[in-house]
């Protein structure tokens, strides 16, 4: 049999794919800020944390990342250990490749005509506005590429340390249970490195009280999309066969 003819390459090769094109996009447009409150047409929630303020305002990429985290914790139960880490590796080496073209991109010399073609939408400098989009500050590339590659090796250990007492039972615990170590860690590194460490220099309550909403929201947003993990794993046993499937996970579980 031909590798590509294997479906359960074929299955790995697709999930990766699509685990490395949702990192990449949850970087780059998270550069947006977006009212959750505003997006739901609803009046704005305040909250206090910690002394400071403010509403349900978040970055578009957190629209993303619950889809990132089924996609590890799918991976982990077919792959195992070695596949995530994979993928992991991978994913941060193409959100790198990302930011280095961009960082080019944006040094190269405008055409003239274009600095002006967005005039008539209420843009009158496209190559700033160019910047600014796809610039991201260096401290928040770092913090982000550190965050994920923690919190992902984070996930992996908490997933296997659950499924060894769970067997193949109760998918929903080891999936919820290893994001929500691995999501506390990921909340709070990237707003860490990126704005403590960082020029913004932030305060310790403006940090934390961040951190905590961003991981309150990535929480909620993982648990509501629990069904989507069984969907997929329903998908993906109809695709293999039942045989194949328990085969794979049985592997996933020893490595």
């Amino acid at each position: 049999m031909r590798l590509l003819d294997d479906r359960a390459t074929r299955l790995f090769a697709a999930l990766a794919a699509f685990f490395c094109a949702n990192a990449v996009l949850a970087e780059f447009i998270g550069v947006k800020i977006f009212a959750l409150e505003g997006t739901l047409g609803i009046a704005p929630l305040h909250w206090n944390l910690f002394g400071q303020g403010g509403t349900l305002d978040f970055t578009a990429g957190t629209v993303v990342w619950p889809i990132v985290f089924i996609m590890t914790d799918t991976v982990n139960e077919y792959f195992g250990k070695r596949g995530v880490r994979m993928v992991s590796w991978l994913a941060a080496g193409l959100v790198a490749y990302g930011f280095l073209f961009a960082y080019v991109a944006i040094r190269l010399a405008p055409a003239s005509w274009w600095v002006g073609a967005a005039q008539g939408q209420g843009v009158p400098d496209y190559q700033a506005a160019y910047a600014a989009v796809f610039g991201q500050g260096m401290w928040i590339m770092v913090g982000s590429l550190v965050a994920f590659l923690v919190g992902q090796l984070i996930d992996i250990h908490v997933f296997h340390q659950i499924r060894r007492r769970t067997g193949e039972r109760h998918a929903w615990l080891r999936a919820t249970g290893s994001t929500a170590v691995s999501q506390l860690v990921d909340s709070f590194v990237v707003l860490y490195i990126a704005f403590v460490i960082g020029p913004q220099r932030w305060p310790t309550s403006l940090f934390l009280a961040v951190g905590s909403l961003n991981y309150v929201y990535k929480m909620l947003a993982a648990i509501a999309l629990i069904p989507l993990l069984y969907l997929a794993r329903a998908g993906i046993h109809r695709y293999l066969g039942h045989a194949r499937a328990a085969q794979l996970r049985e592997q996933a579980a020893q490595a």
